[in-house]
Order: structure tokens, then sequence, then C-alpha cells
């Protein structure tokens, strides 16, 4: 496991399209260890926040330190070491097996010009078996449906076997039994292993049934976090949606 990060500290966090604000002024000190559930109504700015933790988008202003220091700093391939993430939108048009997809996600252990180890290989097909798709390793991509797609891509991330798991609203084409499957799998890593996993979510039970904290997003701005039950409430969904 790569070294653990003492999580995120956020300071008046803001960003625009243009002359549209999508996040403002958001601070926040999120710890490494804990399943945080990042809700909000469509357009809130869930996924731009989880785009910026990443280190994929800039900040209009403000600031992130991820482990004491500016997420900017680091490489890509630093954080690769560190945090994987799994998009809401992706696209698989190669014909690659599902095994080779998920094998991707070792490339940061991999050094250039290097073969696969035995432990890429046992990475590798542990997410297999932890996302149920095990048995369709050898299944081009091409042929599979969005929900196999979306377990081969959270797979890949396991694979991957970072600290930070950042995971873009991923069940929300999945059928409840593999929705369920994958939080579980989610809050296993973070009791056992410490990681640390931020999901943005659609699905209040999903948030109240798996997650330690809860991050409130609407219309940009940071609305509540605390616990489930310092957050949740009946007032609150109505506020909210």
């Amino acid at each position: 496991m790569a070294q653990r990060a003492a999580g995120y500290e956020i300071h008046e966090l803001s960003f625009s399209y243009g002359s549209e604000s999508c996040l403002k002024h958001i601070s926040l000190q999120l710890e490494s260890g804990f399943f945080y559930g990042l809700i909000g109504p469509n357009g809130s700015g869930k996924s731009t926040l989880l785009d910026m933790l990443a280190g994929f988008t800039e900040p209009s202003s403000g600031s992130i330190l991820f482990n004491g220091t500016p997420i900017n700093s680091y490489s890509r391939g630093e954080l690769s070491l560190m945090l994987s993430t799994v998009p809401q939108s992706f696209s698989l048009n190669f014909d690659y097996t599902v095994n080779d997809v998920v094998l991707m996600g070792r490339h940061p252990h991999i050094k250039r010009f290097a073969l696969p180890t035995r432990q890429d290989f046992v990475a590798v097909e542990n997410a297999l078996k932890n996302m149920a798709i095990y048995d369709l390793r050898h299944r081009s991509v091409k042929q599979l449906s969005g929900g196999e797609k979306q377990r081969v891509m959270i797979a890949r991330s396991l694979a991957q076997d970072t600290s930070f798991i950042l995971l873009d609203e991923v069940t929300a084409n999945l059928d409840i039994n593999h929705g369920i499957s994958i939080m579980k799998t989610m809050s296993r890593l973070v009791k056992e292993k410490q990681c640390t996993v931020i999901a943005a979510l659609h699905d209040l039970n999903m948030a109240m049934a798996f997650c330690d904290r809860v991050i409130v997003l609407n219309d940009g701005c940071l609305q509540r976090y605390g616990t489930v039950d310092e957050v949740i409430s009946e007032n609150m969904i109505k506020e909210l949606y």
C-alpha cells in the first residue's frame, strides 16, 4: 500500500466556468481514514470538487493541500500512487479484455519498460473478485453492459491500491445488489486498511448506510458537513431537494 496521506485541507476554494460560478468559497478539512459521502442536487458542484481533489482541475481561487502539500505541486505519477479516481462517465473504445483494463491500474507501480510482477497479477485478481467480474476477465470490454463496465473501472481503481479513492456517482447505473456490494467493499477498505473514500452519491440511503461523514453541496456552496446523524434529517432533505 502506498504511503498514507494525512488528508485534505481545503481553503476558500472557488471555481468558475467563464462567468458561471460553480464552486463558491469552500473551506473544509477531510482527515484520512473515513468514508465521506458527497451529496447535493444535480449541478451543485460535486463532480467539479472531486476533479479538484484529484488534481485534474485548477481552482479559480483558494487552495487545496494534500498531505500538507499543495496538490498542484505533485506530479501525476506521485498522485497516482496515493489516490485513484472513478469518473461518472468514461469511454472504453478499444478492444481490451477486462483483465487488461484492470491491469492498467497497476501502471503506477510498474517501472518503465518492466513487466508486471506476480504482485501485480494478484492485485488484479483480487480486484476482479471484489467486483464480481472474475468470470468476465477474458471478455472484451466492448461486449459489456454499462453496469459491467462501471465495475471494471472500479476494479481498476482497486488494483491501483491507493490510500485515497474518489468515486463520482459510481452506483448510479448499477442494480441495487451491485451498488450495495461496491459500498460494502469501500467500507471494508476504510475499516481494514484505513483507506479514505470520497464518493459523490445520488442515493441518500447509501450515504446513511455506509458513510462516516457527509458533505452537502448546494448551488456551489458548502451547506452542511458532519456525521450522518448531524447532517441528514427530514428538514435537510426537504430544503435540499
